[in-house]
């Protein structure tokens, strides 16, 4: 029998070698047999671990987005926190390219496939519903303007960060821009010599 330890360090590493096929070959290029030999499993061995394709797609995104909550360190003030985790998403991009690349796959993806904008929609209104709660308490602590619809500035901040999973704008210098008139609306801009998380190029 299968210890729960081994049986999820089993779940995670066919987790990644789905991850890293996708980032290598796109979300087309996907072959769970593939997964299975990478890992060292037959087919049936997976299906035991994942029974279905969505399911480890399921997985997949769960990993990818648990890379996002890593930059929601609960940490300073709720603006801090706000600030910190759109320069942390914009470094996390930077450093980690392939995990835009997933999720820009999984997101074109979705538009053809209904099961997987069923997970990007679970997954997306999780994240807008963490920002949202915190915005509401920067609000509440007096470090965001108190006309701040959190409902729709969460809705904004998501849009914008996972428009940086786009091929054409993960890149791109305006993204930076973008961030930063972000920053300076919301009122949580740093001071102009502490922009460094925002080089341009």
């Amino acid at each position: 029998m299968v210890t729960q330890p081994v049986k999820e360090d089993r779940r995670q590493e066919l987790v990644r070698a789905a991850y890293n096929q996708i980032a290598e070959r796109g979300f087309e290029g996907l072959r769970t047999r593939e997964v299975a030999a990478e890992v060292g499993l037959n087919i049936a061995t997976l299906h035991y671990y994942f029974p279905t394709k969505e399911a480890l797609i399921r997985g997949v995104v769960e990993h990818a987005m648990g890379r996002f909550r890593t930059t929601l360190a609960p940490h300073g003030s709720p603006a801090d926190q706000l600030r910190n985790h759109l320069r942390a998403v914009r470094k996390l991009l930077r450093e980690e390219p392939q995990l835009g690349t997933v999720l820009g796959e999984l997101n074109l993806r979705s538009a053809r496939d209904p099961a997987i904008a069923g997970i990007m929609r679970q997954t997306y209104d999780g994240w807008h519903q963490t920002l949202r709660g915190l915005l509401r308490r920067a609000v509440k602590e007096g470090h965001l303007r108190p006309d701040i619809d959190s409902d729709e500035v969460a809705a904004l901040v998501v849009a914008a960060l996972t428009a940086m999973t786009l091929p054409t704008l993960s890149s791109s210098p305006r993204t930076d821009q973008a961030l930063r008139q972000l920053e300076r609306w919301l009122g949580i801009a740093a001071p102009r010599q502490k922009r460094s998380n925002y080089p341009s190029k």
